[in-house]
């Protein structure tokens, strides 16, 4: 009898220990998630602002300034439930802006627009890869999620269901193939 109750008593620690390692494995993924979206957040940020320089520089014409300066602005202005569609617009105007490689010469010939030609091209690469990074962890914080034993055992505790951020991130042919940065 009191081997039994051993075996029990063990049995029960080890799938103690075994929903606590998983729990803690949910717990880095939701940490992983929100460095992620900082990440994701400031990378988005740097894109607008960057846009809204080279737009308020006076170096493009009038209508792709307006264009690219209302698509920034309204990428930096949204709410957070609008913030998708109004990166992906901000994406749009970039590739519409710059889809001639002779506009970002133009802007590479003002006084300090190679710098400015720069940054631009490194934040709309930068986008996408931060995108990918908090779209993976969140992936893989909803695999986990949706095992049973985090469902009946409630390991996931209050927090929020993971949610990805799907934009239009792909980048102006022009300025994605620029070197450097």
């Amino acid at each position: 009898m009191i081997e039994t109750l051993v075996w029990i008593a063990v049995a029960l620690l080890a799938v103690g220990v075994y929903l606590s390692w998983t729990a803690g494995r949910l717990d880095r993924l939701h940490t992983r998630i929100d460095a992620a979206r900082a990440a994701l957040d400031a990378q988005l940020v740097r894109r607008s602002a960057v846009a809204l320089e080279v737009a308020t520089s006076g170096v493009l014409d009038p209508a792709a300034s307006i264009v690219l300066y209302e698509a920034a602005h309204a990428a930096r202005q949204t709410e957070e439930d609008h913030r998708e569609v109004a990166e992906s617009e901000l994406s749009q105007a970039l590739r519409a802006v710059f889809e001639d490689p002779d506009q970002v010469e133009a802007v590479k010939e003002a006084p300090g627009g190679e710098e400015a030609a720069g940054e631009l091209a490194a934040a709309v690469r930068r986008v996408p890869m931060a995108r990918r990074f908090h779209n993976d962890a969140v992936r893989a914080a909803r695999a986990l999620r949706r095992h049973r034993k985090v469902r009946w055992f409630r390991l996931a505790g209050h927090a929020p269901f993971p949610l990805a951020f799907e934009m239009d991130d792909e980048p102006p042919a022009a300025l994605a193939d620029r070197p450097g940065s």
